[in-house]
């Protein structure tokens, strides 16, 4: 099959598995990726199984899963046109309100995890003249007050521009997606004006979907009334 794949990692809800069922639409095969294979199966199914989609277990913080996800996705598809390292989690702002292992493993799977997705998807990018794109948030431009959750997504932002630097060369285009408060299980309660999680897929599909002549290096967005 001559298909584009697009693999995602945190696929298994919000805009994730939003992203995964606009791609599917568009005529993509799917690799999806969650730590537990079991959360990310049945959106595999939905959209077309085996044929069609991939779930795969892969925790991003570990760079041997991180490989043996891009492995199963090459040998199953074999390409990948899109990587769209969207794994993370955030934390209650305050110094005080989280402990340290809880921070420890956000800035792991924020950080190092979106690390690890480029190193490992590279080459097989280079091959297709392919895409990749992060998730960033408008907390990687401003620092609410006693957020460490701002400070991993600062570091993308730094990463996003790192990697494209690196990889034009190599005929990649990097776009690093930015959204404010979106309603999906990142938060308890849903603040009062939030974006969906379908808005931000329709952002990453209209990026991926530019012509190669245009790249959309990063795509910030809110609700029109977020103050921030």
């Amino acid at each position: 099959m001559s298909d584009p794949v697009f693999l995602i990692t945190g696929a298994s809800s919000g805009i994730g598995a939003a992203t995964a069922r606009r791609a599917a639409r568009a005529r993509y095969r799917m690799a999806l990726t969650s730590r537990a294979a079991e959360r990310v199966e049945p959106l595999a199914a939905e959209l077309g199984g085996t044929d069609r989609a991939v779930g795969i277990a892969c925790d991003v913080t570990e760079w041997t899963e991180v490989e043996r996800a891009v492995e199963r996705t090459l040998s199953t598809f074999g390409r990948i046109d899109v990587v769209f390292a969207n794994a993370g989690f955030g934390a209650r702002r305050g110094f005080l309100k989280e402990s340290p292992e809880h921070w420890r493993e956000m800035v792991l799977t924020n950080v190092l995890g979106v690390a690890h997705t480029v190193r490992a998807t590279v080459e097989a990018l280079d091959a297709t003249d392919g895409h990749l794109l992060m998730t960033g948030s408008v907390a990687g431009h401003v620092s609410p007050p006693g957020s460490v959750y701002a400070a991993t997504k600062h570091a993308v932002r730094s990463l996003a521009e790192s990697a494209r630097a690196e990889l034009l060369e190599r005929g990649i285009c990097v776009t690093l997606i930015s959204p404010g408060n979106t309603d999906t299980p990142f938060f308890d309660n849903t603040p009062e004006f939030a974006l969906q999680d379908d808005d931000v897929a329709r952002a990453v599909m209209y990026a991926v979907s530019e012509p190669a002549s245009v790249g959309i290096n990063e795509i910030l967005m809110r609700h029109p009334r977020q103050e921030r």
